[in-house]
């Protein structure tokens, strides 16, 4: 505790506070450039683009749920704000409805549907529930006001 009676910020905050900026940071730019079309010339196959260009409206929305919040989480993280918590929470639901719009009702082209794909949606999961629960503790523990 320092003299005003809060909590003195751990470092580790620091370094997952940054991490996780620069994670997201890529998150938020797949999605800008997703959503102004500016993947056409990034050498994807047609097949591919076609995919991610035909999300209808609500899996848009999800998708910016999910990458806005944790962008925007990371940044309340390093300002020591409480809204981490709810920004990461409001993360896991977009990643929710981006999951099932992906699984369960979009035809994903096969060159997308790979292990590695499951992989990665599996380290987005783990890293996007971890930080949830990281700001939870951290609001606890009186590092974030």
């Amino acid at each position: 505790m320092n003299r005003l009676g809060e909590a003195k910020t751990p470092w580790h905050l620091w370094v997952i506070g940054v991490v996780s900026l620069l994670w997201n940071a890529v998150g938020a730019a797949s999605y800008t450039m997703t959503e102004l079309g500016m993947l056409d010339g990034m050498g994807m196959p047609s097949e591919q683009l076609d995919y991610f260009y035909s999300f209808p409206a609500w899996a848009v929305a999800f998708w910016a749920l999910g990458v806005w919040g944790c962008l925007f989480g990371s940044l309340a993280l390093l300002f020591r704000s409480k809204w981490a918590v709810w920004l990461f929470g409001i993360s896991i639901i977009g990643l929710l409805g981006t999951t099932y719009y992906q699984r369960a009702v979009a035809d994903m082209p096969p060159s997308l549907a790979t292990t590695g794909q499951d992989i990665f949606a599996a380290v987005i999961w783990i890293i996007t529930i971890g930080l949830f629960f990281y700001a939870s503790r951290m609001k606890r523990a009186g590092v974030l006001r």
